[in-house]
């Protein structure tokens, strides 16, 4: 059985809702996801060793269990939206049926044939997910899910990452500058010039439809 567990990392730079870049929280995702390698310290998943792995090890750590959601979606322009998730299933150990995971968890059943200059933003990002979470994977890290959306897009985009975390039991790490999403997570954790300088336990977490910004 795999750990719920739906964390978001944010900086606390002053009385602000909305608090700034630079303060490490892509780095530690990188770090996590394996992207990146710290010159010291340790990171682990298990029996994944994240320092000091060779690139293979972390190729097969990334593969076999992390699904990334970034801000930006590469999509791929020439692939409609059920080829775009359906591609990865190609790599994936345990992949989900892509059909399903759009129709039940990120609602868009009538786009799987469009290509992606024929959808929103939103749906953009909703695409991203889907393709990130029909690999079912342990680890969902998402960057900055909803920094490039409206409020009621970016609405859209958590619900669909919480039921992701909510059925598939995923581990799920949210990196944002919206004070508003921490809400949503078990934990929050709160960085300051590459350091964690604050943490906190939600008694509740909010529903994404609970989330005011």
């Amino acid at each position: 059985m795999r750990s719920v567990t739906s964390i978001s990392i944010l900086l606390r730079a002053s009385s602000s809702r909305c608090w700034p870049s630079g303060s490490g929280k892509s780095t530690l995702l990188n770090i996590l996801g394996g992207l990146d390698v710290p010159t010291s310290g340790e990171a682990r998943w298990r029996d994944h060793n994240l320092v000091g792995a060779a690139d293979a090890e972390l190729t097969r750590y990334r593969r076999e269990h992390v699904g990334f959601v970034f801000q930006f979606y590469n999509l791929i322009p020439s692939l409609t939206v059920l080829e775009n998730v359906a591609l990865v299933n190609e790599i994936a150990e345990r992949p989900l049926d892509p059909r399903e995971v759009l129709f039940s968890m990120v609602g868009l059943q009538g786009r799987l044939d469009h290509f992606p200059s024929q959808l929103s933003r939103g749906e953009q990002q909703r695409v991203t997910v889907t393709r990130a979470i029909v690999r079912s994977p342990d680890v969902l890290l998402c960057d900055e899910p909803t920094g490039a959306l409206d409020y009621e897009a970016g609405k859209v985009v958590l619900a669909a990452i919480a039921r992701a975390n909510e059925r598939l039991g995923t581990t799920t790490i949210i990196i944002t500058h919206n004070a508003a999403i921490a809400g949503m997570a078990d934990r929050v954790l709160r960085l300051g010039g590459g350091r964690i300088v604050g943490e906190e336990l939600n008694a509740r977490r909010l529903s994404p439809d609970e989330v005011q910004w």
